[in-house]
């Protein structure tokens, strides 16, 4: 469909599988925080439970970037605060509701609510910081090299924002619970494992981007797009979109 917006021909999609993604996306956002106090050592490397589900948030939203284009992503960003909000507002009302006296467990779910709270205002920091710019750096690479070299595009934004994620939710959520040689090599060890899980992950993004171009006959670039995390606009002209006769296009 098509529509006259400004003066400039909208581009209108109904996208089958975005809301999947969308939904996969906050979904793993949520429990990605309940994990985050739990440490493991795994091959000699610190790093905590909720590192490698959080990992694949990064495969989500730049594959929505990829095919649907940053707008789009940026509606999951904040869709994924959301739904983190909702729990942390819900945990806190729960552990203030009165526990019948027979049931003890209600104590130690409640301090763990209380200890995760920490964790999680770590979680939305990092997260605010590395979303954001993960998607950026994806649009602005996708424009810059025309569609080219997807794999390196998408590595390349994923280390980035993995540094700057790991960084701010290691230091915010355990400074002063462990000395800093143990807290400088649990930050690396999140990071390590963030970055190899997406390495894995490189031979799937490129073949899922390209086959959910296909079925959704979009390749969305975002060129001459503003890059402003609070305005939630998904207005693209025809000319975003560079899926054309069932061909990807470079221009």
């Amino acid at each position: 469909m098509q529509q006259e917006v400004a003066g400039l021909r909208a581009l209108q999609i109904t996208p089958k599988y975005l809301w999947f993604l969308a939904s996969s996306y906050s979904m793993i956002i949520v429990l990605g925080n309940w994990f985050d106090l739990r440490l493991i050592k795994l091959f000699g490397v610190v790093t905590n439970a909720g590192t490698f589900i959080f990992a694949f948030t990064f495969f989500l939203s730049n594959l929505i970037t990829e095919v649907y284009g940053y707008k789009y992503a940026r509606l999951s960003i904040w869709g994924g605060f959301l739904f983190n909000v909702i729990v942390i507002l819900y945990g806190q009302l729960v552990i203030r509701l009165p526990s019948p006296e027979y049931h003890s467990y209600n104590e130690m779910f409640d301090l763990l609510l209380q200890a995760n709270n920490r964790a999680i205002v770590a979680g939305l920091i990092s997260y605010f910081s590395a979303e954001p710019l993960n998607t950026f750096v994806m649009a602005k690479l996708k424009v810059e090299f025309q569609g080219r070299y997807v794999g390196a595009r998408y590595i390349l934004a994923t280390v980035i924002a993995a540094s700057v994620d790991s960084a701010l939710f290691g230091f915010i959520a355990f400074y002063n619970t462990m000395n800093t040689r143990l807290l400088i090599s649990l930050i690396f060890g999140m990071m390590f494992v963030k970055i190899v899980v997406n390495l894995l992950g490189v031979p799937f993004f490129v073949h899922f981007s390209k086959r959910l171009k296909n079925l959704e006959k979009l390749d969305i670039y975002d060129k001459g797009t503003k890059f402003n995390l609070f305005k939630l606009d998904t207005f693209y002209t025809l000319s975003a979109n560079r899926y054309v006769n069932g061909q990807l296009t470079r221009h």
